[in-house]
């Protein structure tokens, strides 16, 4: 199947579907020049556009690699492999670097500030992947195409100095994940009843929020409020954060289900 078809048959449209072209362009790279090829980085949304692709297009599993620098990366990007590479050879073809900006402590640096100030020496988001904020350094996986721009210009966020040098990705300092727990009963493991609890709101609130097609599962959009959800589920909403179903509990008296969610803070 052509590329056309495939984005055709994937739905792909707009700024996604040029991304998935450029999905094709790097495994259609690896395979007719053989030659590792990689992509930019992905947002986790983005991963799963581009898994349901590789899918569709009969690209197997042990054709490419996700990596983002560091287990349990948010951001990654897609390493398509050669014949004469496995995934086993993945890591040591990857074009992730790492850098570490640091800066006082007292300046309290956020997220924001940095991809702000990356954004402002026109660095777009595609070349970065997570960028994880410590109290007196941030930890930034680019790709290695614009380290060495970044170890001789990057010089401040804000109005914050930064020293900023290239780490070894095993030195990464993981920030550790804020969240909170929060146990409730649900008529049922319905995405509208769990999203009510889930972002504090009425279930009819949270049924016209997934509606709208704000609400992901998974990573995916998911626009049915009557989709049953299971220990282990991520359920996100632009504008209201994101929780995980960590506990599917038994069924009180009333006939309720008793859940456990892990919300991020």
């Amino acid at each position: 199947m052509d590329k056309t078809k495939l984005l055709d048959r994937a739905g792909a449209a707009g700024e996604d579907r040029l991304l998935l072209a450029k999905v094709l362009d790097r495994a259609g790279q690896a395979r007719d020049r053989n030659i590792p090829a990689a992509t930019d980085f992905f947002s986790p949304q983005q991963q799963m556009l581009a898994l349901d692709l590789l899918r569709l297009a009969g690209v197997p599993e042990t054709g490419y690699a996700r990596l983002g620098g560091y287990d349990g990366a948010e951001r990654a990007l897609f390493l398509f492999l050669p014949d004469w590479l496995d995934r086993s050879d993945a890591a040591s073809q990857s074009p992730i670097r790492c850098l570490r900006a640091a800066f006082r402590a007292e300046e309290n640096l956020t997220h924001r500030d940095f991809l702000g100030s990356l954004m402002g020496m026109g660095v777009v988001r595609e070349k970065v992947g997570d960028i994880l904020v410590g109290p007196d350094s941030a930890d930034i996986l680019v790709l290695e195409t614009m380290a060495d721009f970044l170890l001789g210009s990057w010089t401040s966020a804000g109005r914050a100095r930064l020293t900023v040098a290239e780490i070894d990705p095993g030195y990464i300092h993981i920030p550790e994940v804020q969240c909170e727990a929060v146990r409730d009963t649900v008529s049922s493991l319905r995405l509208d009843a769990v999203a009510s609890t889930g972002f504090r709101m009425a279930r009819g609130k949270a049924a016209e929020l997934v509606v709208s097609g704000r609400v992901q599962v998974n990573w995916r959009e998911c626009t049915k409020p009557d989709k049953l959800l299971s220990a282990g589920d991520t359920v996100s909403a632009r504008g209201f954060g994101k929780f995980e179903l960590a506990e599917v509990g038994g069924v009180t008296k009333k006939g309720r289900t008793s859940i456990v969610l892990k919300r991020y803070v």
